[in-house]
């Protein structure tokens, strides 16, 4: 090459697909709060501790019959660290995406949701979960949460159907579902363990294109 002669530009180098930054555990890429009507979904940090632990332990009583056995250190900064870990974990694998649901007017965490046991291929299927702290319950914020979370699973996660159980006995858990738009699909007998204890539940589908309630 003669000193006339310029050497071609560098080429930045090539972006890796998110696939693959997933694969070997180093993307993680969480989503802009999303933004409903009355509450707005966020993914979890290690600054929400105090306000989820007050919240979780006043709401111990109101919880515990509807959810899997608490750990002892449930609620202690270790074990939020390490599910904060495991949140951002299932983010990167498409494993699971939980995000906490906050008031608009003032910012207050009222709970939680999450899908989970994603099933992709053929099938394009999550499972939907949430919890409601005892003070905000029966005010319309997790419906609120449910309905605002839908349209992203359906489009930039790309799921086809949510699925969702219930004890039949809770009965504010059956309302929900089906004021949202969730069709009761059937029984299934001891599906899930609720604190300690093998349990009916009562199953929901909801199909992409339904109508929400």
């Amino acid at each position: 090459m003669n000193a006339s002669t310029k050497a071609p530009p560098q080429r930045p180098p090539a972006a890796k697909p998110l696939s693959l930054l997933r694969a070997v555990g180093l993307a993680y890429d969480p989503p802009e709060p999303i933004v409903g009507r009355k509450v707005t979904l966020r993914v979890p940090d290690m600054a929400d501790f105090e306000g989820w632990a007050r919240l979780r332990g006043a709401s111990r009583g109101f919880l515990v019959p509807w959810e899997p056995a608490w750990p002892p250190d449930d609620l202690t900064r270790p074990a939020f660290r390490r599910r904060v870990a495991r949140y951002r974990q299932d983010w990167r694998e498409d494993q699971g995406y939980a995000l906490f649901v906050y008031r608009n007017e003032d910012g207050a965490l009222v709970g939680g949701i999450t899908l989970t046991n994603i099933r992709r291929g053929v099938a394009q299927t999550v499972s939907l979960g949430y919890w409601m702290g005892e003070a905000f319950a029966g005010k319309g914020y997790m419906a609120a949460g449910v309905r605002t979370l839908i349209p992203y699973a359906f489009g930039a996660l790309g799921f086809r159907r949510i699925e969702a159980a219930c004890v039949p006995t809770n009965e504010a858990s059956v309302r929900l579902l089906e004021r949202v738009g969730f069709t009761r699909e059937g029984l299934a007998r001891q599906y899930l363990c609720i604190n300690g204890t093998w349990m009916d539940h009562t199953l929901y589908g909801l199909v992409k294109g339904d109508p929400l309630g």
